[in-house]
């Protein structure tokens, strides 16, 4: 398939095997969930024999439901695909939490169609939460629609920020930050926080494309604001190498609360 060809969308068949092959995955995590040895990637984040078990199982079964269709993920391809419509996989976001025990990681899964989501599934297997949104079409928790004015009136003034983020509180220590801080150890469940309500912004110093791919639909679905603090993924072209890529950004739930947090995005990007 060409860059230049528009693929088609999932169609029912496929999006059901896909929620199937997420459930097998999140049965084998729950069995493993706080029982599991952890060792130590290079970069220096844990891994588990179950982070490659769903890695390898993930990319076996999208190869089998979408045939032809490359595949980048955390513990194997790094190279950004040739084709058109490709996957990005982090089989297992919030190692560390699932390494001790901490019951709040993901799956994340998401489709790119000529450098964007257009499908994204984001799973919780211990909370039984699923997520799932299609471009153009709307999200879904567990089969219900998520609207975005349901976010609006949960009324939360919590903003989530990351570990390696949390060091802006240090260069502004003049200014009261704006928010009751949150730190969910789990990036792509930090971003998603904003779309369903539960905090207002979030802060994320160096996610991976993985770790932003199903997010980063499901923010856009529901309205809420991105903005890319250093490289746009959508500039990166077929064959990069994403390994050491970073991709900083802020969402916010809205103008007035993005405004509020760009002077902290701003010292966060002068610390790296």
């Amino acid at each position: 398939m060409s860059m230049n060809q528009i693929p088609n969308s999932l169609n029912s068949s496929q999006l059901e095997s896909i929620n199937d092959l997420i459930n097998h995955v999140g049965q084998r995590q729950l069995k493993d969930f706080g029982q599991i040895n952890s060792d130590l990637k290079p970069d220096g984040t844990l891994i588990t024999e179950c982070d490659r078990w769903s890695d390898q199982t993930i990319v076996a079964g999208l190869d089998t439901i979408a045939k032809g269709e490359g595949v980048l993920s955390e513990e194997g391809n790094k190279l950004i695909p040739n084709s058109s419509a490709y996957w990005v996989v982090d089989p297992l976001d919030g190692t560390t939490n699932f390494a001790a025990g901490i019951p709040y990681w993901a799956i994340s899964i998401a489709r790119f169609i000529n450098g964007s989501p257009e499908t994204a599934f984001l799973d919780i297997p211990a909370l039984k939460k699923r997520i799932v949104a299609i471009k153009g079409k709307g999200v879904w928790l567990n089969d219900k629609p998520l609207k975005p004015e349901a976010r609006l009136k949960k009324n939360s003034d919590c903003i989530s920020l990351c570990s390696r983020s949390i060091k802006v509180l240090q260069m502004k220590p003049e200014q009261s930050f704006p928010g009751k801080i949150r730190l969910l150890g789990v990036s792509s469940l930090n971003m998603t926080s904003v779309a369903i309500g539960q905090t207002v912004a979030a802060l994320e110093a160096t996610p991976k494309i993985w770790d932003i791919a199903a997010a980063w639909l499901i923010l856009e679905e529901l309205n809420c604001l991105i903005k890319w603090l250093d490289t746009n993924p959508q500039n990166i072209q077929p064959g990069k190498d994403l390994t050491t890529t970073n991709f900083p950004l802020l969402t916010a739930s809205s103008e007035d609360q993005l405004k509020k947090m760009l002077p902290w995005s701003s010292a966060l990007i002068k610390t790296n």
